[in-house]
């Protein structure tokens, strides 16, 4: 399998698992779990499995020099990243989180071009630009949309974590050409748990666990070992053969999978103007994905 096609496998999975999530999570939060106890638990229970699986399978250490990146790749690729989407969307709606989402990719390749981790060439351009077409028409098509001061707080709660896991994608990069994905991620999930608790504790602390139905339980299950560690986890390994930027673009493909994943439970029904929308996504997922799949990069003798 080639490293190109294990980075499009990995990506492809992770947001075909945030597209279903959709679906699953609203009869979960804020139902039986308030957003920052859901939170807490997503954490939690991530991190042992990475902590898990790293002790068993990797072993790896790090540098003292690359915590501080790890502690700030906790903060904003899972502190702020999680803790704000969920308290947005718990005050805004879902199709204005939606919208204001599509401001990632475009962090994103900003950040990318600054920091010169990669080049923004046109195509990158033209395919980010193709992709927020395809997502705004299959996200706003025959819905209708009203900003309004009842949503503004959720809004700029959803706009700073798009923000913030722009940023994320960006400065975990560096550490990819020095660490193995799972030792990294580990530590961004231990971080990011340090900043979670404090914030989320005593909405966990008052969940009625007695409540929980069997398919609750399920649904629950999903999100913390599906949405959380796994999604993560193919993220982080994409990301050791793929520019920040194809990653971003990704996010794009979410609501075209939410919608083919409705249509499937008999949600949703199929029409020209969303086979539309899902052709513009995925011909900007492939304009982004041209030359932005990199060869592994040798490591040198001063990263170890």
């Amino acid at each position: 399998m080639s490293k190109t096609f294990q980075a499009h496998l990995f990506l492809f999975l992770a947001n075909l698992i945030y597209g279903i999530s959709f679906t699953i999570a609203k009869d979960v939060v804020p139902h039986y779990i308030q957003p920052f106890g859901a939170i807490v638990i997503r954490v939690s229970v991530s991190l042992v499995l990475f902590l898990v699986v790293h002790t068993f399978f990797i072993r790896e250490k790090i540098k003292r020099k690359d915590i501080p990146l790890l502690i700030a790749c906790g903060f904003f690729g899972v502190a702020i990243n999680q803790l704000l989407f969920f308290k947005g969307l718990s005050i805004t709606t879902p199709i204005h989180a939606a919208l204001i989402m599509t401001t990632t990719p475009i962090i994103v390749l900003v950040l990318s071009g600054l920091l010169k981790d990669e080049r923004i060439t046109p195509l990158k351009i033209i395919g980010i630009l193709i992709g927020i077409c395809g997502a705004l028409v299959i996200t706003v098509f025959g819905k209708e949309i009203s900003f309004s001061t009842t949503t503004a707080e959720g809004d700029i709660y959803v706009m700073i974590n798009a923000a913030s896991y722009a940023v994320y994608l960006v400065i975990v990069k560096p550490l990819m050409h020095k660490y193995h994905p799972i030792t990294i991620i580990k530590w961004v999930f231990l971080f990011g748990w340090i900043f979670v608790m404090p914030v989320g504790w005593n909405q966990f602390h008052s969940i009625n666990w007695n409540s929980f139905s069997p398919s609750i339980w399920y649904e629950l299950s999903f999100i913390v070992i599906a949405t959380t560690f796994f999604a993560y986890l193919f993220n982080i390994l994409a990301l050791k053969n793929a520019d920040p930027s194809l990653a971003g673009i990704y996010i794009y493909i979410q609501p075209a999978l939410a919608t083919i994943f409705a249509m499937l439970l008999g949600k949703d029904d199929l029409s020209g103007i969303k086979i539309l929308a899902m052709i513009l996504i995925f011909t900007g997922v492939y304009l982004v994905s041209i030359q932005s799949i990199k060869f592994p990069i040798q490591k040198l003798n001063s990263d170890k």
